[in-house]
């Protein structure tokens, strides 16, 4: 993963912004919680985060060239994706994030759909 250097970012320069320039775009953080979640096929990827095609593709190639995520050859033209140690270090940030969207960012008469969220704070997988 490219470190960030903090003068080079707009603002006040500080480690969240250094963040963000990473995962901060919107697929990349559902790319992250699919994998976790053990869609590991490009075409489960999609699936699960209802984006398009070209958009996983071109987040996925980012997250692999930043260290997020690595591609994992299986049978012949067929790859599967896995977290690398910094993508996995991210699992405490989604459980946050699904826990603050439960609890503002989710309609209070909806109720959220049970998904197997737990893993996003598994220490391995």
């Amino acid at each position: 993963m490219a470190a960030i250097a903090l003068t080079d970012l707009p603002g006040r320069p500080c480690p969240i912004a250094a963040a963000l320039e990473v995962v901060g775009e919107r697929w990349a953080l559902l790319v992250v919680r699919e994998i976790t979640l053990g869609a590991t096929r490009f075409t489960d990827i999609v699936r699960g985060t209802g984006a398009p095609r070209d958009r996983i593709a071109a987040r996925l190639k980012t997250l692999e060239a930043e260290g997020i995520v690595m591609r994992v050859p299986r049978t012949p033209h067929r790859d599967e994706y896995a977290l690398t140690d910094a993508g996995r270090a991210l699992r405490p940030v989604l459980a946050a994030l699904l826990a603050w969207g439960a609890q503002h960012a989710v309609a209070s008469d909806e109720a959220v759909p049970p998904h197997d969220h737990d893993r996003t704070t598994e220490e391995s997988r």
